[in-house]
């Protein structure tokens, strides 16, 4: 049986091949080479024809064509700082490796040749051929640009599911906190970077690299908490990064007056831990919760005066998590939930102790809840 969601060159006369400039390793025994692909190539060599086939019968997932427009545009609007991965394959057909000498180190190096009839196999990296396909249509000064292709020989559909299984089974995403402190591209990642690094009330008690916090950690915040809550903050705010910066970090220093544990973990009347585990405004829903409420008055008045003053009443809000009123809203089954929905009845619950509306999607969920839906 042959393997599925294969590719298939394009079928010619015999003796016609492709010729890649290549380099020969060995991988638990097997030959397998290393080369550099013109993106305009990929296309061409790696066509998709068996998309319908029952997933036992396949060597890859199905296409997600959802993730195609992001990873496009990625392409288009970094043309010239784009990093991609090597593409892996499978080669259902010979190989010949001409190398540039019999012995030393050009023994490993030379040309790859294989048949233009030979069928291509795609075992990872099938989205950023897909996304490569489309960013070329839209930006043909990319055909000369280069991709690194690793070519192994095909030995079955078995095989092959193996070698899916074995490059996915160790993939791991990185933390949202490391990805936030790495992504230059990101303004809110610069916002957050920046503000976290100058602003008294969070240098030194972020968690940079980890999304979690230990029971024992002494950090308040994680960076993605402060991530998202920072970036529902300035929202639709049309604001050059020094200015969203600078308002960002008086926002959350306002924010600060208002929640007597920060302060007293700073002087170590509290510890995080404790701060952490008897109250919810640290956690990553309050944090978002307070953002949303901060976009809100911004698009109000830009007016610390008017904002700052708009925010007294939380000193009256309990934060504790006994406070049974976060029950069903930011606390499910005795722990702090991060949904969406949770998040909005967290949202709603400050915007009534505000004196603010709600949005009817707000409202929309706040009835749901009260009826016992939610």
């Amino acid at each position: 049986m042959a393997p599925a969601t294969r590719v298939v060159a394009p079928r010619t006369s015999t003796g016609f091949e492709y010729t890649f400039p290549a380099i020969r390793g060995i991988q638990a025994g097997r030959e397998f080479y290393v080369s550099m692909c013109p993106l305009r190539l990929i296309p061409k060599i790696f066509i998709f024809d068996e998309d319908e086939l029952s997933p036992e019968l396949r060597a890859q997932r199905i296409l997600n064509k959802g993730r195609l427009p992001a990873l496009t545009k990625y392409i288009l609007d970094n043309p010239s700082d784009y990093v991609f991965s090597a593409l892996t394959a499978s080669v259902d057909g010979e190989m010949d490796f001409d190398s540039h000498s019999a012995d030393g180190p050009g023994f490993r190096t030379g040309q790859l040749r294989i048949p233009m009839d030979a069928r291509f196999l795609i075992n990872d990296g099938q989205h950023r051929r897909a996304a490569i396909e489309l960013a070329l249509k839209e930006s043909p000064d990319l055909n000369e640009e280069t991709i690194a292709v690793v070519f192994f020989h095909d030995a079955g559909l078995d095989r092959s599911q193996q070698m899916f299984a074995d490059l996915n089974r160790h993939a791991v995403r990185p933390a949202r906190s490391i990805g936030v402190l790495y992504d230059h591209r990101d303004p809110s990642s610069q916002v957050v970077r920046e503000m976290t690094g100058r602003a008294k009330i969070f240098k030194g008690y972020v968690e940079m690299e980890k999304s979690n916090l230990s029971a024992r950690s002494r950090m308040m915040f994680t960076l993605s908490a402060l991530y998202y809550g920072t970036q529902a903050l300035l929202q639709g705010l049309d604001l050059k990064q020094d200015a969203a910066t600078e308002l960002a970090q008086l926002y959350w220093e306002t924010i600060d007056k208002a929640l007597p544990e920060w302060e007293m973990v700073r002087t170590r009347a509290l510890t995080s831990a404790e701060m952490r585990r008897d109250f919810i405004h640290s956690h990553g829903i309050a944090l978002h919760a307070l953002g949303r409420i901060g976009n809100s008055l911004l698009r109000e008045s830009t007016s610390p005066a008017k904002w700052q003053k708009r925010l007294t009443p939380l000193e009256q809000v309990d934060w504790a998590r006994a406070n049974t009123d976060w029950e069903g809203r930011a606390i499910v089954g005795g722990r702090v939930s991060k949904s969406h929905q949770n998040v909005t009845l967290t949202v709603n619950y400050l915007r009534n102790h505000l004196g603010l509306g709600l949005s009817p999607e707000e409202q929309r969920v706040e009835d749901a809840y009260l009826r016992g839906d939610a």
